[in-house]
């Protein structure tokens, strides 16, 4: 049951307005829920209200129980005629021909039931992953409790680092800030406060509100429960993530209209043999066997199968590069993808901000190492973005020789309330990331920052708020140390600029301040993409107490400037280029702010260097024009301070102009947008529960060369399978044929049904579906996508098809017939027949191994699993040739030896034609 009480003025499902609890004072919210801000729900209450309103925890999009898995495994044109034809079989007497064709639909059944639900079982291993616990006050006790138990009118305690499990009406709070990208796109973290807002206050400025799936970064507070479940916004975001209904993907498309086409000329085919056997007069009894014959016959009875276990195996490759997959087809999308459109934070970055460098008035230094390892050292900058000076440990560290460098760093590492602790996934942050990029920095700079906070602990501080724009400490000497206190101030370059009235030298003294060079300097590394925060510190006398604006104003002295940016990840520039080879377009779509859209767009070598003209905000795109929509967002690369709704309209606008589309996302806000795309990609490590259920792949390491190496992985899926096809196809088609011929002759069968069974499933399975486990050929990644309108099989490989099967027409009828001649039974020509069959197709599959490489330059040892099918194989003939039992059942008989080397001779003839037409038509595969 639905809460009825969510905080976002919206008219809820049933019709009824909700309260907008953001324009309401904190007493009215108390009174309105039944609630008390200090103490809590009773348990009493709160058993009432879950019973009421059930839990706090989205719907889930479930794919249906196991007899709706196991029905949809059978949605396939060639399944039906299957089934057809095991029916009729079953009718005909001919039990053993239904046993094995109800055995390949089984088998096909069977593994894509398995491999669906060990895909949702992954997926399932990830939602385990983001479950959490909320503090919460109940009968003015606190206690903590699983998110889904919440209920509305329930007060929650918060703290840095805490995931904010349901919509807040916030009742008080101290220094309150909160990362809200999962649901606005915003990456710098909000200030937070109590006032009361304007009812038509959008979502991203409800300063007085928390909304579920966002993080506390800094500070703490306390909230009312105002919305669980469904009724939240991100709950709202999922109702529309939920109305777009997923598209299509190529590999569904395009077998679809070859199922149904070649469905449809089997069904002609057997409807003309069934009318000339009638023509020639036979018993129609005798003829519609023949024609359900040569139907099972011309049906690829192992194409369903094979496309299962291609893409499957497709899954466990991607799966072992870090890329969990939902939906079977999907695989064979990524192959087919022409654009992708990612996001910025966490995909094309490391999303963990680092301290790039650090200015002081005396000097300038880069920092090196990303992320928030301890690795990396301080060094003097040549002043041109190269590292200069000694190398690290050859002469004294920096800050032994700039002062206000040493007191940037120790400035900015106390008055800081972030911290970081390793753990077996990583180093994990706990409050704001840009604070523990200052702490890093500090730790690079060998500063001892807790022997410092031991021996002068924090005795007063002003909070950083969005006013005030910065943050400051004050720090007493503990006993037995004497000595006076010290005062650091970290914040926005302006704002810190005006409590100074010196700069620090380099003997640490107090020398002039010029406003106009750190104002320069701050610019100039803003303008390169860098985050600035700027740093002061001052002493005190020792009854001094004091930490108000007004008395730090002129009285600080600066200390330095630290810039840092969440750097690119050291694989993201090559899996662009990479993608870019490959003919794959890629575009930023970010809620980031634009400039560093830009510059991170630039070092990955999406833009050229600080191109602004490649870039276009979401208040760019509201005013062009509809007409002209799609063709702007073809010609831009990045694309910032976008909206939910805008990163929808964007996929739709690269569908119209013939895209098949990737979208990664790893917030509440990027949901809709994938669900719409051909490829929904959602982040494992970062990524809200909403987004991971909105997609079609979730990324076990968030990194954007992973989707590089599932577009290449995507694109072997569907070079195998088309190799699967070329290679089945002309043999099912040949034998089709063969009954055709010899109905419309009115002569003895060269082959029987049960025979062709047998032709069909063994080598299927033994052959065909080695083909799965071909490794990529040489410059995969180096062609275009393929169209999405280009048919499976294009007009070259149609006639390769062709040819191969009139080469076994003739090659059978022709073996047939000379047997007989010399004197062979009808059963040991038969067998023969058979074995040529078999013996073309084992030639032909290493030359299916590539479409347009000969066999004898692709490694003979590359597929392993192939040689063993053809052993699997020989072993299989030689047993349906000389064992007794097998000639029973299938009606052969042993063979001469001679007979053997004109099956031979016939099938090396048959690979020569092949290899001939493949040095002469390359073109056009």
């Amino acid at each position: 049951m639905k809460s009825p009480v969510p905080g976002s003025g919206r008219r809820r499902q049933d019709g009824a307005q909700d309260p907008a609890h953001h324009g309401l004072p904190v007493h009215e919210v108390v009174i309105l829920l039944g609630t008390d801000a200090v103490r809590g729900l009773g348990h009493d209450e709160v058993q009432r209200r879950r019973a009421q309103f059930g839990r706090n925890e989205l719907p889930r999009s479930r794919s249906g129980g196991i007899a709706h898995k196991l029905g949809r495994q059978f949605n396939n044109p060639l399944v039906y005629v299957l089934l057809a034809a095991a029916v009729v079989t079953v009718f005909l007497g001919e039990f053993l021909d239904s046993g094995v064709i109800l055995a390949v639909v089984l088998v096909n059944t069977l593994i894509g039931f398995v491999q669906e639900v060990r895909a949702e079982a992954a997926l399932d291993a990830l939602h385990s992953l983001v479950r959490t616990h909320a503090a919460v006050m109940r009968g003015g006790e606190r206690k903590q409790v699983p998110s889904e138990d919440l209920v509305p009118g329930d007060l929650v305690v918060l703290e840095a680092g805490d995931k904010v499990p349901a919509d807040l009406r916030l009742v008080r709070l101290s220094t309150l800030r909160v990362d809200e990208s999962a649901l606005t796109g915003e990456s710098d973290p909000v200030a937070k406060d109590e006032v009361v807002l304007p009812r038509v206050t959008p979502v991203a400025d409800r300063r007085n509100m928390l909304y579920s799936g966002t993080l506390v970064t800094a500070g703490t507070g306390a909230g009312i429960v105002v919305a669980i479940g469904g009724e939240t916004e991100l709950g709202e975001i999922h109702r529309l993530m939920g109305a777009v209904r997923p598209v299509a993907t190529p590999l569904t498309l395009k077998l679809a209209r070859f199922s149904t086409t070649l469905t449809l000329a089997i069904l002609a085919l057997a409807a003309v043999a069934f009318l000339a056997g009638l023509a020639h007069g036979e018993r129609p009894g005798q003829m519609f066997t023949a024609a359900v014959a040569l139907a099972v016959g011309a049906i690829p009875e192992g194409l369903p199968a094979a496309v299962t276990v291609t893409l499957a195996i497709g899954v466990r490759r991607m799966a072992r590069r870090r890329a969990v997959v939902r939906r079977l087809p999907v695989v064979e999308t990524l192959g087919s993808t022409t654009v992708i459109c990612s996001d910025k934070t966490g995909t094309f970055t490391e999303n963990q901000m680092t301290v790039r460098t650090i200015w002081t008035p005396s000097g300038r230094y880069d920092v090196t190492g990303t992320g928030y390892g301890p690795e990396g050292h301080i060094i003097p900058s040549t002043g041109d973005g190269v590292p200069g000076g000694q190398a690290p440990g050859a002469a004294a560290p920096p800050q032994e020789r700039d002062a206000a460098l040493y007191w940037s760093l120790l400035g900015g590492a106390a008055c800081n309330d972030a911290s970081i602790r390793p753990e077996a996934s990583g180093w994990q942050v706990r409050g704001d990331p840009t604070e523990a990029a200052m702490l890093v920095a500090a730790g690079k700079g060998g500063i001892r920052v807790r022997d410092f906070l031991a021996a002068n602990p924090r005795q007063a501080e002003q909070p950083f708020i969005s006013e005030r724009q910065y943050m400051a400490t004050l720090h007493a000497p503990a006993p037995p140390h004497g000595g006076g206190r010290t005062v650091f101030v970290k914040g926005a370059v302006e704002r810190v600029l005006d409590l100074c009235g010196h700069a620090m030298d380099t003997d640490g003294g107090a020398g002039p301040l010029s406003r106009h060079s750190v104002l320069t300097s701050a610019h100039a590394l803003a303008d390169t993409g860098l985050r600035v925060l700027a740093t002061a510190m001052m002493r005190l006398p020792t009854d001094d107490g004091h930490l108000s604006a007004m008395e730090l104003r002129g009285r600080m002295t600066l200390t330095g400037l630290q810039a840092m940016h969440d750097p690119p990840r050291s694989a993201a520039a090559a899996a662009v280029a990479a993608c870019q080879r490959a003919g794959v377009g890629v575009k930023m779509i970010t809620g980031d702010h634009v400039r560093t859209a830009v510059t991170v767009a630039s070092a990955v070598g999406l833009a050229a260097d600080h191109d602004a003209g490649t870039a276009l905000t979401g208040a760019q795109l509201d005013d062009i024009p509809a007409d002209r929509f799609p063709d702007a967002v073809e010609r831009a690369t990045v694309f910032a301070r976008v909206s939910p709704e805008q990163k929808l309209r964007l996929i739709d606008a690269l569908q119209s102009r013939g895209h098949v589309a990737a979208m990664t996302g790893d917030g509440v806000n990027d949901a809709p947008a994938l669900r719409q795309a051909n490829v929904g990609i959602a982040m494992g490590r970062t990524g809200t529960e909403v987004a991971k259920e909105a997609s079609d792949i979730v990324l076990t390491d968030d990194d954007f060369a992973t989707i590089e190496a599932a577009v290449e992985e995507g694109r072997n899926v569907f070079d195998n399978l088309t190799k699967f096809i070329v290679w089945t196809l002309p043999t099912n088609m040949a034998e089709g044929l063969v009954i055709l011929v010899a109905i419309l002759l009115g002569a003895t069968l060269p082959i029987l049904p049960t025979q062709i069974l047998w032709i069909n499933m063994t080598t299927a399975v033994a052959l065909g579906l080695m083909l799965a486990f071909e490794p990529k050929e040489p410059g995969l990644m180096s062609r275009p996508p393929r169209a999405p309108d280009r048919p499976l099989l294009t007009w070259a490989l149609t006639l390769r098809t062709l040819l191969v099967s009139a080469l076994l027409v003739a090659g059978t009828w022709w073996l047939f017939e000379h047997e007989v001649a010399v004197g062979a039974s009808v059963a040991q020509a038969r067998t023969s027949a058979v074995n040529l069959f078999v013996a073309v197709e084992v030639f032909y599959l290493f030359s299916c191994r590539s479409l347009t490489r000969p066999a004898w330059r692709i490694r003979p040892f590359g597929n392993r699993w192939l040689l063993l099918g053809v052993l699997v194989q020989t072993a299989g003939q030689l047993a349906l040739t000389y064992i007794p039992l097998m000639n029973e059942l299938f009606h052969t008989a042993a063979i001469s030896a001679e007979a053997w080397l004109r099956i031979f001779g016939l099938a090396l003839l048959a690979a020569i034609v092949v290899a001939v037409d493949k040095r002469f038509r390359r073109r056009g595969f």
